[in-house]
């Protein structure tokens, strides 16, 4: 069975990303971290969802010490009810997560002997972070082509971003298809216990279940 590498943060869309790889059948392996964000309740709904979903997964404890953002650092407010902008980046950037995050992916999918790598990113409804643009992918990719043993064999794994030019409620839509587990999916960029509503995450993620004409099941429950 062809084997492929989720990143797996515990939001709505890495969840739908996961049950779109699985869709696609593949034996999914997820990769969860911890890299110092200001709470453990995505991980922690990450790691239940990947149970959920009968998928391995893998814990990563990782340390950013320089901080850099407010997901970092708590003594920084995350920006709430903001006007969000794409052409701004937010104080929640955290600096090179996604470059971090796909090197580990790529070293455990070539360990594995895995031919993908699946990531939830999206470049629509989204904060303005670039690490989220399909210009990054791309370069990334051609990274992997030259930087990896795979990729020098011409057998390099493949990233895939299926989500990437799709708005939440597209997403969103495409999961409810899937049966993906939205009530275990945590979104919000305060560890409270419940969403704040407020921050960009929640706002987009609100507005996208509102779009679809959906019930979010997380804040319902």
């Amino acid at each position: 069975m062809k084997k492929a590498v989720v990143l797996l943060s515990g939001g709505l869309d890495s969840a739908t990303i996961l049950y779109l790889a699985k869709s696609k059948g593949y034996k999914t392996y997820c990769l969860v971290f911890d890299y110092g964000q200001r709470h453990r309740k995505e991980i922690n709904q990450a790691k239940r969802i990947a149970e959920y979903a009968k998928s391995e997964h893998c814990l990563v404890k990782i340390a950013l010490p320089w901080g850099g953002s407010s997901l970092l650092d708590k003594s920084k407010k995350i920006p709430t009810n903001r006007n969000i902008d794409h052409k701004e980046i937010p104080s929640t950037y955290v600096p090179a997560r996604n470059i971090i995050f796909l090197s580990f992916s790529a070293s455990y999918a070539e360990a594995l002997g895995a031919e993908a790598v699946f990531i939830g990113a999206n470049a629509v409804d989204y904060s303005g972070y670039p690490d989220c643009r399909p210009e990054f992918f791309d370069s990334y990719q051609d990274s992997l082509k030259k930087g990896m043993k795979q990729g020098v064999e011409g057998k390099a794994v493949k990233i895939f971003t299926p989500l990437l030019n799709k708005t939440k409620a597209q997403i969103i839509k495409i999961g409810v298809k899937l049966k993906v587990p939205y009530h275990m999916t945590w979104s919000c960029y305060k560890g409270g216990s419940r969403p704040c509503g407020e921050c960009d995450s929640c706002v987009l993620r609100q507005k996208g279940f509102d779009a679809a004409g959906v019930v979010d099941a997380a804040i319902k429950k």
